[in-house]
């Protein structure tokens, strides 16, 4: 297999264990949104995250803005306040980090 396909994979797979986190939990906190909207934010987590390391290198200070820049995605898509979005948004952070310790992540070897 080419490295590409491998590369194209893993973010399909990375992309759908994302879109099933977002979706859980923001069901957990109440929300009516469907699939397409967890999809959504997934996707556009990913694009923020890759465009404010790619304009500011890995650091704290690109993970706070692209941060920031996603509070306000998940704010704007699922119509909460801050609290909500942020709560939301370390629940899932936690818990995607915990499936990428079981699961291949784009970062580690493929």
């Amino acid at each position: 297999m080419d490295i590409t396909i491998l590369t194209i994979l893993a973010f399909i797979i990375a992309l759908i264990v994302s879109t099933l986190v977002i979706y859980v939990v923001t069901k957990l906190f109440g929300e009516t949104e469907d699939i397409k909207t967890a999809l959504l934010a997934a996707v556009i987590g990913t694009v923020i995250y890759a465009v404010v390391y790619f304009l500011m290198g890995h650091g704290l200070i690109a993970a706070i803005i692209g941060g920031i820049a996603w509070l306000i995605a998940l704010r704007a898509l699922y119509k909460i306040g801050w609290l909500k979005s942020l709560a939301i948004a370390v629940i899932i952070w936690i818990l995607t980090s915990i499936v990428g310790w079981f699961l291949p992540t784009l970062m580690g070897p493929v």
